[in-house]
């Protein structure tokens, strides 16, 4: 008969919150009698984690804005720590969040508890030498970048590659579009600071499109957590001639229907991508957040979807070029270039075959038992 375990998980971001919930199913489909108790939102508290901690409150994009939220990162912490001290746990999952959970497996690690980390801090991107930070406090990494496992068994890292987490659905990636209708889906991101960086340029941008094809839908995809009456006053003051239709079930059911997407980067450019439906990605912070990143990131490309693919599949606007004219004019080239659309619709399909298969949050499963049994 399975043993009763005690897990502690830790997801700081919408993204962490589907990914965790979906390892949490996987490992009580293999034992019932799993205890999980963690940080995390809706997603996680839905698969049965208790005691959790709310991750909407320290959800925060840029290296400046932290401080903003300094206060409450400091109290959900101390919480954190708490937790971890009372309940002891079997085991701790980390999932990315990395200045957060690292300062937590330090703790873990004086406690001698066994640490999992579940999908990798960017590292790799930009300041790499945390790796020495991982290697000492984490028992082992599962990745989900074709290009990650390398990086740290490199660095002398356990590591695997487990695919992408995002293919673990019985879901079809399949648009059902109308023919006649062209409908752009608009993504600005998850998080309360995403939208108020992103969506004020794409909801103008989308209003220049509009101007030029009165025909064109727009859906906004609303993340769960945010607060409509605030996205709504932003629609409303940024748009004049166009309707924005608001989806508040989920970003699937806009990337069903859309042709186009404007997106904020981050994990909805390959939600995007498994739709095969073409995009121009934006990213937008504080100008101080800005310039320190620039001096330290070491990539070619900020979408995930050009960094897995190796090469520029889709436009990428960046902080000042990420305007509502240049970013109307990218998607308007595209839209208005069949041969270009159907040629990064295929590029785009290609792309899932870099992405795994179906079974990462089995595999992490698989791992995390046998890190509790070799440290039981």
């Amino acid at each position: 008969m399975p043993k009763t375990k005690n897990i502690m998980i830790m997801a700081g971001e919408t993204s962490g919150d589907m990914h965790g919930a979906k390892l949490v199913k996987a490992m009580l489909a293999k034992n019932p009698k799993l205890n999980f108790y963690g940080m995390g939102g809706e997603a996680l508290k839905s698969a049965g984690v208790k005691n959790i901690i709310d991750a909407s409150q320290i959800s925060i994009v840029g290296i400046v804005e932290i401080f903003s939220k300094i206060f409450q990162i400091i109290k959900t912490y101390r919480k954190a720590k708490k937790l971890l001290k009372e309940i002891r746990p079997n085991l701790l999952i980390l999932i990315d969040f990395p200045e957060f959970n690292l300062a937590l497996a330090k703790t873990a690690k004086k406690l001698g508890i066994p640490v999992l980390y579940y999908i990798s801090p960017q590292i790799w991107a930009w300041r790499s030498g945390r790796v020495k930070k991982i290697k000492k406090l984490v028992n082992h990494i599962a990745v989900i970048l074709p290009f990650e496992e390398k990086f740290y068994k490199k660095h002398n890292v356990p590591a695997t590659y487990v695919g992408h987490p995002l293919l673990d659905t019985n879901k079809k990636f399949t648009n059902k579009i109308e023919e006649k209708i062209i409908t752009i889906g608009l993504i600005p991101g998850s998080r309360e600071k995403e939208i108020t960086n992103n969506l004020p340029a794409i909801l103008k941008a989308a209003e220049i499109i509009g101007k030029k094809n009165k025909s064109i839908k727009f859906i906004y995809a609303m993340a769960p957590g945010l607060n409509i009456n605030n996205i709504s006053t932003l629609i409303k003051e940024n748009t004049k001639t166009i309707k924005i239709q608001i989806e508040k079930s989920g970003i699937e059911k806009v990337l069903e229907k859309s042709n186009f997407v404007i997106a904020g980067s981050g994990t909805a450019t390959l939600q995007t991508a498994l739709f095969s439906v073409p995009m121009v990605v934006i990213y937008k912070t504080s100008k101080i957040s800005y310039n320190i990143a620039k001096k330290l990131i070491n990539v070619d490309y900020i979408s995930l979807v050009n960094l897995i693919a190796g090469e520029k599949i889709v436009p990428e606007l960046i902080q000042d070029k990420a305007t509502p004219y240049n970013i109307a004019t990218e998607a308007q080239k595209i839209l208005n270039n069949p041969q270009r659309l159907q040629k990064t619709k295929e590029k785009l399909l290609s792309l899932q075959k870099l992405m795994g298969e179906k079974g990462a949050s089995q595999k992490v499963g698989e791992i995390a038992f046998e890190i509790m049994e070799k440290n039981s």
